[in-house]
């Protein structure tokens, strides 16, 4: 019998005490209150989007349908393409492969991913002996702050410009004042140099298409150029639940993902194909020019295939990862990312059940999870989360009958 009272203790400790942290209260309120607006003028300036993210919600059906086949095609692309793919089935396999790759001793820059928060990736390859920076915003403001992230998209949501200040102030040793532009601009002088010097450069990837193999990665701070395209080796580490069939369609759904995630178009759009490359001597293509020398693709299960499987499910792997339902989630707003574990709100309690740590450790998500719908209302996809949290808490009381 598994003892749910040990699964809720400290989780309900921790979201009560959220629920009255004022640095929570402040960022939560000015986040929401920013999205919104963003959001409603970038469906005012692009009203197409909404009918959009209905042929994107069935280029996803499709594509976790025929996922197999996709990822050998990706995979085949990518190989055809001087890149060389992997496949991980859980996360021992994943970082198996990553420390074969990257080894011990050296400096790693590494963009957002969830992926990557999935699988401990960061505090993995420092044990392994590597020197690793997160380079987004938020992802190194957390860093420093030995925290994990609180929001999907914006994962240090719940650490006001006051409190960053004071972050920076311990880290730099040099009075840094709660000012928005010299909080970036500070960050921005000392991750410079760590893109030049570093060895390899991680990404996760927002979708990928398998008939090209090309990766596509939507980011606005520009970082993730940098992390993919300084080091001499860059590694990509991406679900299977992200191919899609072709090119075209992996720009749909880049465009709906930007569009509901706050942006009325990104600041960068990368498209990656492989390592980088030239052709203007002699019109013989040599690979190694001035961005890496060496592209690797690493498509990670880890419980993705059995969400696949289940018909209830499935819809969970429709998501885009714009963040939007927990901006409009009632206890995310209070409570931020301690509404969680790795993944966040009422669709986080769904994949914490298939890919970390079942339906135990999901348990007091599933319990803290109105099911008023909101989530689904925002939502691009119209993932039905109440639906799949109503059956999940049924998989909760067989697990404790």
């Amino acid at each position: 019998m598994v003892d749910l009272n040990k699964e809720f203790g400290a989780y309900s400790k921790n979201l009560n005490k959220a629920s009255k942290d004022s640095n929570i209260n402040n960022a939560m309120t000015r986040a929401v209150k920013s999205y919104r607006e963003n959001v409603a003028t970038a469906m005012e300036r692009y009203p197409h989007t909404p009918e959009l993210a209905k042929e994107v919600r069935k280029i996803k059906e499709y594509s976790i349908e025929n996922n197999e086949m996709l990822l050998a095609q990706a995979m085949d692309a990518i190989e055809k393409n001087k890149g060389k793919a992997f496949f991980a089935t859980d996360r021992a396999d994943a970082l198996r492969i990553l420390r074969d790759l990257i080894g011990t001793g050296k400096t790693v820059v590494k963009g957002k991913s969830m992926l990557g928060e999935e699988l401990q990736v960061r505090h993995n390859l420092e044990e392994a002996g590597n020197e690793v920076w997160e380079t987004d915003l938020g992802e190194f403001i957390l860093q420093l702050k030995n925290d994990r992230p609180m929001h999907i998209l914006s994962p240090a949501i719940h650490v006001p410009r006051e409190q960053v200040a004071e972050i920076f102030s311990e880290f730099f040793q040099k009075e840094v004042p709660p000012v928005i532009s010299e909080e970036v601009g500070i960050v921005r002088e000392f991750l410079r140099e760590k893109y030049f010097n570093a060895d390899v450069g991680i990404s996760g990837a927002n979708v990928v298409a398998a008939d090209t193999g090309q990766v596509v990665i939507i980011e606005n701070e520009g970082n993730v150029r940098l992390c993919t395209g300084a080091p001499p080796v860059h590694i990509v580490l991406v679900g299977i639940e992200k191919l899609v069939p072709t090119f075209l369609d992996a720009m749909k759904v880049s465009e709906v993902t930007w569009r509901y995630a706050n942006y009325t178009a990104p600041s960068y759009l990368n498209v990656i194909s492989g390592p980088s490359k030239t052709g203007d001597i002699e019109k013989v293509t040599t690979y190694g020019a001035h961005g890496p020398k060496e592209f690797y693709v690493i498509f990670v299960d880890n419980g993705r295939s059995d969400m696949m499987k289940e018909e209830s499910f499935k819809q969970a792997l429709y998501c885009l990862r714009c963040g939007g339902c927990m901006y409009e989630c009632p206890v995310f707003q209070v409570t931020a990312g301690y509404y969680g574990r790795t993944y966040l709100s009422g669709i986080g309690s769904v994949w914490t059940t298939f890919v970390d740590g079942g339906v135990e450790k999901a348990a007091p998500m599933l319990y803290t999870c109105l099911r008023c719908g909101r989530c689904v209302e925002r939502c691009p996809m119209h993932i039905d989360v109440p639906l799949m949290v109503g059956k999940l808490r049924s998989k909760v009381i067989e697990a404790t009958d």
